[in-house]
């Protein structure tokens, strides 16, 4: 953030909690003022970090060493069930800590992008008389990390604590972060000890997936505390490959290895994983190369010779990822489809690629094209005439819009120094932005609310993770998922498209359900329903110590395999 004495301010974690520090505001490590490679800066911060006194290395390392991973997140994940801090969230704690039914293959095999696979849930299938009914066989064996058998009466009080008001276990929190995957859950029976039944408001082919957003906790650690949440995160239990150990509030977050986990394959091989909120790009460098973390997200792109150079290695890999905007349909400029084609017109997508040093592949489509549902979608390529042409047919010169942007965060590779290039190309071709920046978080709670929560909002910078076709495309333009109660921020509403989805959520059968999904893909993109600008290349630097990772195509990583040399 900018001060007045035209500082910028970034973040530090330390002993006492979260300071702020003071460098001269640039994008990135610019040479004209870092003594020609950054490296004068680097070294300060590192100094910094060091200085500051994360208490990292204190913990001891053992024979698989300790993990130590600076996040994008400006906090702790909440360790209450569903994380907040987006899907980074899910990503270092939800799917460590705890299980889903459904979980994700992030064996990274192969050359497509990660599919679903059984977790909690061995089977799951559509009940032959009743399509509004998914039958759920449970892994039988599995305990939770504090000893007491996982059984189907489980299942049911998870879905009642993140679903059911009148339950006495019911978690508003846990609401507001699954609600967006349960618009078509109508509600959960037990059958037998291990076998549940799912009900849909409707048909819905896509069910299994929403399933591996919702995790599972422990109904017995939560009788323990009376259903105190504050107290359960002081010793949470699941039954994922990692147990909870301590936690250092704002600071970090250390787990242990689960010995016991049901699936051997996956016990850790590291013997301490350590997770550190780092928001800034800069101090997440200096933090590997200071030693203090050997694994760091996003970082900046202008560090990455740097980091080389000292022996860090740069992991990238095509996955399914997208950094662009959800537009406002209700109120305001992009009502217009010409105002919305002009803004994708005046996109320099190569401009941005050089920002990033690489670190991206152009984004002319809402999915990749190598999703198998791309399909034929008009490609809106650079031409700023055509975008000045189109803001003037439409009467909107200047074309008055505001973003809502994180300062930083899950998933929004490198967030300001994008909107501001995003802000300079618009303004160019007739637009004039006003980005509005917030805190990662309090822009979720955007997200969350729905437009007409934030009616003045043009649209919101929220990094969406692909991976499976409901998230990819479905949630963006069914008015079944209008926020507040879905992920619809905008309330696009197409009676058309929404007959579409229909057709999809309806058929079981995969071949010509991908019919469909390529068809609303490219109705998509022909009603430009959103900015399209990156798609990520998930980068992250690790140290030469870390071993045996494999990164999958997908926004979730296995950590399991990781050890760490001397």
């Amino acid at each position: 953030m900018k001060s007045a004495d035209g500082w910028f301010t970034f973040v530090i974690p330390t002993k006492a909690g979260i300071q702020n520090r003071h460098a001269p505001e640039r994008r990135f490590l610019d040479p004209r003022f870092c003594g020609g490679d950054g490296n004068i800066l680097l070294r300060l911060l590192a100094t910094l970090v060091l200085g500051a006194g994360i208490s990292l290395a204190g913990i001891p390392a053992q024979a698989g060493g300790t993990l130590t991973v600076g996040m994008t997140a400006g906090d702790v994940p909440v360790t209450t069930g569903n994380p907040d801090q987006g899907f980074e969230g899910y990503r270092f704690v939800g799917y460590n800590l705890y299980d889903s039914l459904v979980l994700w293959d992030l064996s990274g095999a192969g050359d497509k992008a990660a599919d679903i696979k059984p977790g909690l849930a061995t089977e799951w299938s559509v009940d032959e008389g009743n399509d509004k009914r998914w039958i759920f066989k449970l892994r039988q064996g599995v305990k939770w990390h504090d000893g007491c058998p996982f059984t189907a009466d489980d299942v049911v009080w998870n879905f009642a604590y993140s679903g059911d008001e009148k339950a006495p276990q019911f978690n508003a929190a846990q609401f507001a972060q699954a609600r967006a995957y349960l618009g078509t859950y109508a509600g959960v029976e037990k059958v037998d000890d291990h076998t549940v039944a799912f009900t849909t408001k409707f048909p819905d082919a896509l069910f299994p997936y929403m399933m591996s957003y919702v995790l599972m906790i422990s109904p017995c650690r939560a009788k323990e505390v009376n259903n105190n949440w504050t107290e359960y995160a002081l010793k949470p239990s699941g039954t994922g490959p990692y147990k909870f150990d301590k936690m250092v509030p704002h600071q970090r977050l250390e787990f242990v290895p689960n010995n016991e986990y049901w699936d051997k394959a996956r016990v850790p091989k590291q013997d301490r994983l350590v997770l550190v909120p780092m928001p800034e790009a800069s101090t997440r460098t200096a933090a590997l190369l200071s030693g203090q973390v050997n694994w760091i997200e996003a970082p900046s792109p202008d560090a990455t010779d740097r980091l080389k150079s000292s022996g860090m290695k740069i992991v990238t890999r095509v996955y399914p990822h997208s950094w662009s905007y959800q537009l406002n349909f209700v109120k305001g400029r992009f009502t217009d489809k010409r105002v919305r084609q002009a803004a994708n017109y005046a996109l320099n997508r190569e401009d941005m690629k050089d920002l990033l040093n690489g670190l991206m592949l152009e984004q002319y489509a809402t999915v990749p094209p190598s999703t198998p549902y791309y399909g034929h979608p008009v490609l809106y390529k650079y031409d700023p005439d055509k975008a000045k042409a189109l803001l003037k047919e439409a009467g909107c010169l200047p074309c008055k819009v505001t973003f809502a942007i994180s300062t930083s965060g899950s998933g929004q590779m490198q967030s300001l120094p994008m909107n501001e290039l995003v802000k300079s190309q618009l303004d160019a071709a007739g637009f004039e932005v006003t980005l509005q920046s917030m805190d990662w978080n309090a822009l979720l709670q955007v997200g969350r609310g729905g437009v007409d929560a934030s009616p003045d909002i043009s649209a919101i910078n929220i990094s969406r993770a692909s991976q499976d076709p409901f998230n990819a495309l479905i949630r963006h333009v069914w008015t079944g998922a209008w926020a507040p109660k879905g992920a619809n921020w905008g309330h696009h509403g197409n009676p058309a498209m929404d007959k579409l989805i229909e057709a999809i959520l309806g058929e079981f059968d995969t071949a010509k359900r991908l019919a469909l999904l390529t068809k609303l893909h490219e109705m998509m993109n022909e009603e430009a329903v959103m900015i399209f600008v990156a798609h990520d290349l998930n980068p992250r630097a690790i140290s030469p110590k870390v071993q045996g990772f494999v990164q999958a195509q997908s926004w979730f990583q296995d950590l399991t395999p990781v050890s760490v040399t001397p």
